[in-house]
């Protein structure tokens, strides 16, 4: 059985995944450390890849190549942009990711990469400019468990940067542009190198903020990672259950 990997950007991340996995080694490649063990029947890899489009690209596609799983999972914190009616601790899954700050600036203001006529993917006779698709069936599987774990978690397009928001005025740019609900700075790239190798792709993420004029003293890092974390084990349980069914 293909195993499943689990990319993040920070250790804080990851940290609650990788104590619950059993038979446990910590393993290293091209530079990226990450952890191999077991939940129940399944084969988990956990990787802190490190932060931003490059750091994550990279890291997918060296644990993609070394283990082929059957989905990537992408996971950590992101911030809610304003009139989402998302809350810090809240839970968000992908419906897509958009590379929100790709582009041109010229003088009628920022274009877009389809005006720049540069697709970041073409990949079965279709180009992708800066919308990136997720794995329908996976979201609405997520969707699906929390409903009957009786847990808030909003579906919606995210929002990947390379320079985050940090004014009210930069985020409400963001949403009035690509109608999005949440921002980060990984998740578009994830889906990127999963989409070119034909791997499924979740992106599940806890509010740590919101957008607005920036003051980490409002952040709740842990509480989000935390949040995130154990519904990623909630779905992967439920994966187990159902390898375990059909084993019988």
């Amino acid at each position: 059985m293909k195993p499943i990997l689990i990319i993040a950007a920070m250790p804080l991340e990851t940290a609650l995944l990788e104590s619950t996995l059993a038979e446990s080694a910590r393993m290293k490649s091209a530079g990226f450390e990450y952890l191999e063990g077991k939940l129940g029947a399944l084969k988990i890899i956990v990787s802190a890849g490190g932060v931003g489009k490059i750091n994550a690209a990279a890291a997918t596609a060296v644990l993609i190549e070394l283990h082929r799983p059957e989905i990537v999972i992408n996971t950590g914190c992101a911030g809610a942009y304003l009139g989402s009616g998302l809350s810090i601790g809240d839970l968000v899954v992908a419906s897509e990711e958009v590379l929100a700050d790709e582009g041109v600036i010229v003088s009628a203001g920022w274009k877009d990469l389809s005006y720049m006529d540069l697709p970041v993917v073409d990949h079965d006779g279709r180009k992708y400019f800066n919308l990136i698709p997720l794995c329908m069936d996976a979201s609405e599987k997520a969707v699906q468990l929390a409903d009957y774990h009786g847990l808030f978690l909003m579906r919606g397009r995210f929002a990947t940067v390379s320079t985050c928001s940090g004014t009210v005025q930069r985020g409400e740019e963001m949403v009035g542009r690509w109608n999005v609900i949440a921002e980060n700075m990984e998740g578009a790239a994830v889906a990127q190198v999963c989409l070119r190798y034909g791997v499924d792709c979740l992106e599940i993420r806890g509010i740590s903020n919101l957008v607005e004029e920036r003051d980490m003293k409002k952040w709740e890092l842990k509480l989000a990672v935390e949040a995130a974390q154990r519904f990623v084990l909630k779905y992967l349980e439920e994966k187990n259950r159902s390898v375990t069914a059909l084993r019988r």
